[in-house]
C-alpha cells in the first residue's frame, strides 16, 4: 500500500497488557485493520490522566490521525489510574518507568507491530518519554516530548530557583482529585474494589514532594540533564512561550545530538489546537518525525533547523490572548547559546548601557506578585500575566532609555547582582518587562532565587545578615521583540505571591551592583520557516450536561487586610456520545496573605469529581490546605467518596514538615 494512502482503522477500548508482577494495564488502541498482514510501528502515550474520560478530546484529534497513516497508537493508563489495576505511589517512580519499558517490549513483539516504537506525550507524558528514552529500551527509536523538563527540581511544578512554588500544593491537589476516581464500570467488573483500594492507598503528593526541599537523589532520579548522553532515541522537543516549561527545548537542542526543537506562543497544549494562535500543523511535523525514524522514510527532518521558535511581537499586557502577532525564526546550529549578548547595568539612574553606581533597597509587601498569572497556564481561562504596573509599584524598578531600535530578545537573560540582606533567609523575584509609552507594563520573562540556594540547590546555606554576596538569577527562555521607542524594565521584589511561598521573615535586600546579560538576535519582518496549517482527525463527540467556565479574581478584606486570589475552574459535565460515560469536575483554589505578614500565607484547594454510568453515580470531594510557622509547614487533606449519594469512604491526612532553608 502506498505510504500516502489512508488506511481503514479499528479501535480497541481496553487492550490488557500484563506486567511481570501480574498488574494489568489498560490500553486504548487505534490501528489499521490490516496491521496483522502489514505490521506497523507503534506510538505510545503513557499517562495517569484517564483515557476513558480525561484525555479524550485531544486523543480523538491526534491518535486516529496517525493510525490512518500507518501506525498503531496506544494510549495507556499507568497503574493505579483510569482503567488500569494497581496503585500509583508517586510521579516518575522507577515502577512507572519499568512498566513503560515492559509495555514497549510487549508491543514490539506483537505480530501487528513492525518492531519499532515511538513515545509521545505532553507534560507528564513528555517527562516520562524522556525518562524512558534514557533507559534505552531496544525498540524505542524516537520520541516527541512536549511541555516537559530535563530537571525535575529546578524546572517543574515543585521548586524554582530553590523557591517553593505554590503549584506544589495546587497540582498536588489536582492529582489528589484525579487519582481518586473509579475505573469505568463498563470496562472493569471489579471496578468498585479497585476504586476503594485507590481511595485507601492514594498518596497525598504535596507532602511527599515537600519532604525534599533541596536537590537530592529524589530529584536527580528522572532528571535527564544528569546525563544527556543516555538519550539515544531521536528527540523532537516542543514547547510554548505561554507555558511553564520554556527551558527544556533549548536545553535538549544544545545537549542531545540530532535533537530538534519547536517553540510557539502557546500555553500548555498540543500545538494543533493550542492557544494563543498561530497554531501549526503539529501532526504533520510529528508524522515526518515518525516516518523517518520508525519507518525509515526519507522525510528530510535531519535537514530541518535545529531550533524553530516563534518571535512574539511586543503587545499590550493581558490576562489572556487569542493570538500573538510575530514571526517564525530558525536557528540551524544549536538553539541560543551562540547568539550575541548585550550587557545592561543596574544603576541609580536606571537600566543603562554604561556602568554606574547603585545603592537601592528592595522591601516588597507580601502580596507583590498578584499579576504573575498562573505558573502553568493550561485551562484556557484568564491565567496569563496581566499588566505589571501594580507589582512594579511594589518592586525596585530599573528602566532603560527608549530603545533606539527594535530589540529581539531570544534566549535566557541572566542577571548578576551584588547584594546583602538583613535576614538569614530571603528570596528575590526578577521580572524583565516591556514598558509601553503610556506606562503599561508587559512581562517578557522572569526568574526567581532563594538566596540560600545562591551556591547551588543541593547544599543550601543561610545568608549572613549584612554580608555582601554575588548571585546570578537565570530568567526563563523567551523570544520577544520590543519595539523601538519602548523601554525595558528590570523589576526586583522580595516576594512573589501567590506564585512562591514566602520566606518566614520579611527581608530587606540591599543592592550594590547588577548586570543584565540580554541575548539578542537580528531578525527581519518575514518568517524564516513556514509550517503547514493545523490538521486533525474528527473531534470527540459529546453531549454537554453542564457548561463550564473559569473565574480568577482578587479580593481584599478591608477589615483584616488579607489579600486573596480566588480561582474557580468549572470544567463542565459531559456525556460521551459513543459509550455513554458521564463525567464532570470543578476545581477551586484560594491563596491568601497579609501584606505585612509572611506567616499569614495560606493555600486552600477543593475539587469535586463526578462519574456516572447507567444507574451508578459516583462523586469524590477532595480538599487540602497548607500554612506555615517560622519552622514548620502544616498540611491537611481530606478525601470523601460517595456512591449513589451515600458516603463510602472518608480519610484525613495531617502532615508537619520542617522548613529547610525555605
Amino acid at each position: 500500500m502506498p505510504d500516502n494512502a489512508l488506511r481503514e482503522i479499528e479501535e480497541m477500548p481496553d487492550l490488557g497488557i500484563v506486567m511481570p508482577d501480574g498488574c494489568r494495564l489498560s490500553a486504548r488502541v487505534w490501528r489499521p485493520v490490516d496491521a496483522g498482514d502489514d505490521p506497523v510501528p507503534v506510538i505510545l502515550e503513557y499517562l495517569p490522566y484517564r483515557k476513558r474520560d480525561g484525555t479524550c478530546a485531544r486523543d480523538a484529534l491526534t491518535h486516529p490521525y496517525f493510525a490512518r497513516r500507518g501506525y498503531a497508537c496506544l494510549r495507556v493508563d499507568m497503574r493505579g489510574n483510569g482503567d488500569s489495576d494497581g496503585l500509583m505511589a508517586d510521579e516518575y517512580t522507577q515502577q512507572e518507568l519499568d512498566d513503560a519499558v515492559e509495555v514497549i517490549r510487549w508491543v514490539a513483539a506483537q505480530p501487528w507491530c513492525n518492531g519499532s516504537v515511538g513515545m509521545m506525550g505532553i507534560s507528564w507524558g513528555g517527562f516520562n518519554a524522556l525518562q524512558v528514552a534514557a533507559m534505552q529500551p531496544e525498540a524505542l527509536k524516537a520520541i516527541v516530548t512536549l511541555c516537559s523538563t530535563v530537571d525535575r527540581f529546578a524546572d517543574d511544578i515543585h521548586y524554582k530557583g530553590g523557591c517553593l512554588l505554590n503549584e506544589n500544593l495546587g497540582w498536588g491537589a489536582t492529582m489528589w482529585s484525579y487519582s481518586s476516581r473509579a475505573p469505568d464500570p463498563a470496562l472493569r467488573d471489579n471496578w468498585r474494589a479497585l476504586w476503594i483500594m485507590r481511595l485507601e492507598n492514594e498518596p497525598f503528593l504535596p507532602a511527599v514532594w515537600l519532604r525534599h526541599q533541596r536537590r537530592d537523589a529524589y530529584w536527580r532520579h528522572g532528571s535527564v540533564c544528569e546525563d544527556f548522553s543516555l538519550l539515544k532515541a531521536k528527540v523532537l522537543a516542543v514547547g510554548g512561550w505561554g507555558d511553564a516549561y520554556k527551558n527544556a527545548v533549548p536545553q535538549l537542542v544544545e545537549n542531545v545530538p540530532g535533537a530538534k526543537g519547536i517553540v510557539g506562543p502557546w500555553v500548555h497544549k498540543y500545538p494543533h489546537f493550542a492557544a494563543p494562535e498561530p497554531r501549526i500543523g503539529f501532526l504533520q511535523e510529528a508524522l515526518r518525525w515518525w516516518d523517518r525514524w520508525l519507518k525509515g522514510n526519507a522525510t528530510g527532518v535531519e535537514a530541518d533547523p535545529d531550533y524553530r521558535v516563534y518571535l512574539m511581537d511586543g503587545v499590550r499586557p493581558a490576562a489572556w490572548y487569542t493570538e500573538r502577532p510575530g514571526r517564525w525564526i530558525a536557528e540551524r546550529g544549536g538553539a541560543t547559546a551562540h547568539l550575541p549578548v548585550e550587557t545592561w547595568h543596574l544603576t541609580d539612574k536606571g537600566l543603562r548601557s554604561e556602568p554606574g553606581a547603585l545603592d537601592a533597597t528592595v522591601d516588597s509587601p507580601q502580596h507583590c506578585g498578584m499579576a504573575a498569572g498562573e505558573y502553568c497556564a493550561i485551562w484556557l481561562g484568564p491565567e496569563m500575566p496581566g499588566d505589571q504596573r501594580g507589582d512594579d509599584a511594589l518592586s525596585a524598578c530599573f528602566d532603560s532609555p527608549p530603545l533606539e531600535r527594535d530589540t529581539a530578545i531570544v534566549g535566557a537573560p541572566r542577571l548578576k547582582l551584588r547584594l546583602s540582606a538583613d535576614q538569614r533567609q530571603a528570596q528575590i523575584a526578577v521580572r524583565l518587562n516591556h514598558v509601553h509609552p503610556d506606562g503599561a507594563s508587559t512581562r517578557i520573562t522572569y526568574g526567581v532565587l532563594n538566596l540560600s540556594h545562591r551556591d547551588g540547590p543541593s547544599a543550601p546555606s543561610p545568608l549572613v545578615p549584612g554580608e555582601g554576596v554575588e548571585v546570578e538569577v537565570s530568567l526563563d527562555h523567551i523570544a520577544y521583540r520590543v519595539p523601538q521607542g519602548h523601554r525595558l524594565r528590570v523589576a526586583i521584589s522580595t516576594s512573589y505571591w501567590p506564585l512562591l511561598w514566602p520566606a518566614a521573615q520579611s527581608a530587606v535586600v540591599s543592592l550594590t551592583g547588577g548586570d543584565l546579560a540580554l541575548p539578542v538576535r537580528n531578525t527581519g519582518e518575514r518568517d524564516e520557516w513556514v509550517f503547514p496549517p493545523p490538521d486533525a482527525d474528527l473531534p470527540w463527540e459529546t453531549e454537554t450536561l453542564r457548561e463550564g467556565g473559569h473565574v480568577r479574581r482578587q479580593e481584599t478584606d478591608l477589615r483584616t487586610g488579607l489579600v486573596s486570589l480566588v480561582i474557580e475552574d468549572d470544567f463542565g459535565k459531559l456525556r460521551d456520545s459513543a459509550h455513554g460515560l458521564v463525567h464532570g469536575s470543578v476545581g477551586r483554589e484560594r491563596w491568601t496573605i497579609h501584606p505585612d505578614d509572611p506567616l499569614s500565607a495560606r493555600g486552600w484547594c477543593h475539587w469535586t469529581d463526578e462519574l456516572e454510568r447507567d444507574d451508578i453515580r459516583l462523586r469524590t470531594e477532595t480538599r487540602c490546605e497548607m500554612w506555615a510557622d517560622a519552622d514548620t509547614f502544616h498540611l491537611t487533606a481530606t478525601i470523601e467518596a460517595y456512591e449513589n449519594g451515600t458516603r463510602v469512604h472518608h480519610r484525613e491526612v495531617h502532615e508537619e514538615i520542617p522548613r529547610d532553608h525555605i
